[in-house]
């Protein structure tokens, strides 16, 4: 049998004129250096292979001149399609210059496509995408002029709206793993990540193309684990020996064994970082945390909510994913992102979008660049920059609560903190609150017809998405409404009755956000008042996020009720309290539940309009009388009304 093993140059000889490759790697992690720059010096010395499509899902260099900015010459590329285009800015010149074809899909639909393409299906449906840059009513992925194929086309099946996506078949594939035998069966202990290197490997072997393998070491045939293998040799033709500076686990780490699962590492000391307007967004953030629950923080800003749940103590309560393929654990971030410690588990990029995409993220904690009156968001083109989607698009469209963060202006913005308020010291001279962001990366209005959750989290405000467009509903301690923000804004946000930011954020101490998260003061908001047998419940400020929460509120009532040996009014406040959108049928049940057994009336206040329609609408929807009113002295004078007495202080 022919050896498998060559050189670089030996393998990339293979590749003809036209073909398409596609290419694995994450960011700065897993791609293949050496076959990589040995494409580029063949073609610079001989003009070929040219005219080559490259397929790659995530982004993949050092945005410069590795990875995939080998392929940055014209003539060498025909067409890209691409998930993330940031981190190859010499490919992106090609494509801003119309000088290639040139698509931008989402991250995750190029990795399911790998797997259906080795399948032999023609394509992947999907509703990712729908309502942005990608649905074909909008630009349908195409990044510019010269790109006039349609790959993206909307359906109908089953009365439902579904994007269709159509790609061509893989004639090369460059993976890459850690050891491999004389056959090319291939391993990958020591590399962070797995990604879609399998898929890969299937898709251009199933479709008569040939599988070029980088790796850092060589076994006998039959010298490895079975279990150990994670590309068959069946599937790889050539397999290259790389330098070990061609052969980093990531551009910023030679070899770290934590990344590869090797043993835990012990945890980092804490130290309490300055309280900047990037951290006071983190700890907003950090207050939409589900707990227990599972979560995906974005690159860049995001990536501070993991530093404040740190020094909160509260990690233990969440599990944080990585679209890489992590799950469990702490990510890594600057040059190692993508990778991490501690993992629970660590599955290939495809799988994890399949976990995403069908709903399986509590929330998504992502960046915006650009967002307009609609709730658009855009991070994918802006300011000139071709960036890309990446995973952003399948994140945020199918996660149950989305939070957005960013500065409220960019580019020089400079903040000061003082006895608890916050001063705008400097502008930034960069708008980021558009009349329309110049490409949708994120829609709002789909969002909101999807009833999900969507909050814009700035220094300075909170925005939520509402019918009828952006509303303000919080604004920190020290900024006026009308100096500080409405000037800074291209457009009229919705501004009726907002509240203050949480006063703890804007204090460097610890803000006990295990007490807020858990509802361990559960205890302190529910009294009864035996002379005149009203319970109360304060629940102003609460987030009931999951079932336990109400669950949590459930086991407290039923014990003040039991003690009172008798049926009791009920007066509740619901000033800034909040409730998803799934736990309303549960928060129901448990009403009719106490109004069955323990309670003789319930009567509800909020000073939130907002909160009392949105309230009424889902007890009378749920057939509860909704009693919500503005004031707390209505709700007593309409209990002492039905029979109870409303005197005294509460």
């Amino acid at each position: 049998m022919r050896s498998k093993i060559v050189t670089a140059d030996e393998a990339i000889a293979l590749i003809r004129d036209g073909d398409t490759l596609a290419s694995t790697g994450f960011v700065q992690t897993g791609f293949a250096e050496a076959l990589l720059s040995a494409l580029e010096r063949r073609f610079l010395d001989t003009g070929s292979p040219k005219n080559l499509t490259l397929f790659a899902a995530a982004g993949q260099g050092d945005g410069k001149a590795l990875g995939l900015n080998h392929l940055g010459h014209a003539g060498l590329l025909r067409r890209v399609v691409a998930g993330h285009w940031g981190r190859m800015p010499k490919v992106g010149q090609l494509a801003l210059g119309n000088r290639i074809q040139a698509y931008n899909l989402p991250q995750g639909i190029i990795c399911q496509l790998f797997r259906d393409l080795a399948a032999g299906k023609p394509g992947s449906f999907s509703k990712v995408g729908l309502h942005t840059f990608v649905d074909p009513r909008y630009d349908g992925g195409r990044v510019n002029a010269a790109t006039t194929r349609d790959i993206v086309s909307l359906v109908e099946v089953a009365g439902e709206e579904w994007l269709f996506y159509k790609v061509g078949s893989v004639n090369v594939a460059f993976v890459r793993g850690t050891t491999a035998d004389t056959f090319g069966n291939i391993s990958m202990e020591r590399e962070a990540l797995t990604l879609n290197n399998l898929a890969m490997a299937m898709a251009a072997k199933n479709s008569n193309g040939i599988v070029i393998a980088q790796v850092e070491r060589i076994a006998e045939r039959s010298g490895l684990p079975p279990r150990q293998i994670k590309i068959p040799g069946i599937l790889v033709d050539c397999v290259v020996v790389a330098e070990p500076a061609q052969h980093m686990q990531t551009l910023a780490t030679q070899y770290n064994a934590a990344y590869a699962g090797e043993f835990r590492v012990p945890q980092a000391s804490l130290v309490s970082t300055p309280l900047t307007e990037r951290k006071i967004i983190a700890r907003r953030a950090a207050f939409e945390l589900p707990p227990n629950g599972i979560i995906n923080l974005g690159v860049g800003m995001p990536e501070g909510v993991a530093t404040v749940a740190k020094e909160e103590r509260i990690s233990h309560l969440l599990t944080l994913t990585v679209e890489s393929g992590l799950i469990g654990g702490i990510p890594s971030t600057g040059g190692d992102f993508g990778t991490g410690v501690n993992m629970d588990a660590v599955i290939d990029e495809n799988q994890q979008f399949d976990f995403y995409d069908g709903g399986g993220l509590d929330m998504a904690c992502l960046g915006m660049a650009e967002c307009d009156a609609a709730g658009n968001v855009n991070v994918s083109r802006f300011g000139g920059r071709l960036t890309g989607a990446g995973g952003f698009i399948n994140i945020s469209q199918n996660a149950r609560l989305v939070v957005f963060v960013g500065t409220f202006t960019g580019n020089g913005l400079r903040v000061e903190v003082d006895d608890g308020k916050l001063r705008i010291v400097e502008e930034g001279r960069q708008r980021k609150f558009l009349k329309q962001v110049g490409q949708i990366t994120f829609n709002g209005q789909y969002a909101y017809d999807r009833d999900k959750p969507v909050y814009y989290v700035t220094e300075r405000c909170v925005f939520r998405r509402v019918r009828g467009g952006l509303a303000l509903i919080e604004v920190a301690p020290g900024i006026d409404v009308d100096r500080d923000i409405l000037p800074n804004m291209d457009f009229a946000p919705i501004v009726g009755e907002y509240g203050e930011m949480d006063a703890r954020i804007f204090n460097a101490n610890p803000m006990g956000l295990e007490a807020e998260l858990l509802n361990l003061s559960l205890p302190e908001r529910v009294i009864y008042d035996p002379e005149r047998n009203i319970l109360f419940l304060n629940f102003e400020g609460m987030h009931v996020r999951v079932v336990e929460d109400v669950q949590a509120i459930w086991d407290i009532c039923e014990l003040r009720c039991r003690a009172a040996g008798k049926r009791v009014g009920v007066i509740i406040n619901y000033d800034r309290f909040r409730i998803n959108q799934d736990m309303y049928d549960a928060y129901a049940e448990m009403d009719r539940y106490f109004l069955a057994n323990y309670f003789s009336q319930i009567t509800r206040y909020a000073t939130s309009a907002f909160l009392r329609a949105k309230l009424g609408e889902a007890f009378s929807a749920r057939s509860i009388a909704p009693h919500v009113f503005e004031r707390r002295e209505e709700a007593q004078a309409f209990l002492a009304g039905r029979g109870g007495d409303s005197s005294g202080p509460t």
